[in-house]
């Protein structure tokens, strides 16, 4: 069966096709009952509007790109989610890159995303230095970064509030008689790590209670970097009563470290994770952490592009985590 074009559509519909036109892409003046008639042919002729015909006329491709660090870290699923279903209900469709924690890789994939001439991008825990990130999304139409500061003219900013959480952790540490804290910091390089580091150094300020020197240990940000972080933190101060841990990959390392030494958790030492992913409630015993809205970081990023492509510059996002105690602390 021949495909239906926009010029048998306005002759059915006995219109022009630049009418059929305004209907499909909804732009200009269109009597109702006229635009009625029309939409009536198409349903009845399947007619399927060419994607790139529509992109020359509204200079629009209704595609996005979203660029993730690492899909295998359960903590972007459900960012990725939380886009996609938006873009799904706005129509339009979401270009997802992994760059696999690495810079030059992102930048490439900016590059790529440019010359595809996405109508947007959102980039998640960016890991390109400031100066070089901006310069790449101010090619864009419109951008977002999500856990990441970025001139506003340039991009938005949706993020977690990481500081706040940091204390929130620290607070309810202390409040139950733990005074020794370290903390699994993560890479140093991490906003995220440079923020939840602050919020720990001041949760103990305010209270009166010295951080003291070697407390805080950086490591990578998974299950490999919180367990050899542990027993790094533990060999030189054995005598910490609890553990903060960067995100939860690391607290769960942490977790398998001090039982592999003989420790009791949480009788001998507490231990506190961040981001609450699944792994969290299944381990043994069950991680207390800060949950974060993965999916509203997601979701929001894309509401917020939207109108960055309106043309409109919208305020930073910032969403609080949840503490959430289960057994380990």
């Amino acid at each position: 069966m021949p495909k239906v074009t926009i010029t048998e559509v306005a002759r059915r519909a006995g219109v022009s096709a630049m009418t059929v036109s305004r209907v499909v892409n909804n732009t200009g003046m269109v009597r109702p009952e006229t635009r009625e008639r029309i939409l009536r042919v198409i349903a009845e002729t399947s007619y399927r509007p060419n994607g790139i015909a529509r992109s020359l006329i509204t200079q629009k491709t209704m595609t996005i790109g979203l660029v993730v660090p690492d899909l295998t870290n359960p903590f972007f699923p459900d960012v990725v989610r939380g886009a996609e279903d938006q873009a799904f209900e706005g129509g339009y469709t979401l270009y997802i890159s992994d760059i696999a924690e690495l810079p030059a890789r992102e930048e490439r994939v900016l590059e790529r995303f440019e010359a595809s001439r996405v109508d947007g991008v959102i980039v998640c825990a960016p890991r390109l230095p400031d100066e070089r990130l901006a310069e790449l999304l101010s090619g864009h139409p419109a951008a977002v970064v999500i856990n990441r500061e970025a001139p506003p003219k340039v991009a938005g900013t949706v993020a977690n509030d990481d500081t706040y959480g940091a204390m929130r952790a620290v607070h309810h540490l202390l409040q139950s008689g733990r005074e020794h804290i370290g903390m699994l910091a993560g890479p140093p390089a991490s906003r995220a790590g440079r923020l939840r580091s602050r919020g720990y150094e001041n949760a103990l300020s305010a209270s009166g209670h010295e951080m003291k020197s070697g407390w805080l240990e950086p490591c990578e940000s998974n299950e490999h970097g919180g367990y050899n972080g542990f027993k790094r933190l533990l060999k030189r101060h054995k005598n910490l009563q609890a553990v903060f841990g960067y995100n939860d990959l690391v607290a769960l390392g942490a977790l398998q470290a001090a039982q592999e030494m003989g420790l009791r958790v949480p009788e001998d030492i507490a231990i506190i994770g961040y981001d609450d992913i699944r792994m969290a409630a299944l381990a043994t015993p069950a991680l207390t952490t800060l949950r974060v809205d993965r999916y509203g970081l997601g979701a929001e990023a894309f509401k917020m592009l939207l109108i960055r492509i309106s043309g409109k510059q919208p305020p930073a996002v910032l969403l609080r985590p949840e503490l959430v105690v289960r057994q380990s602390a």
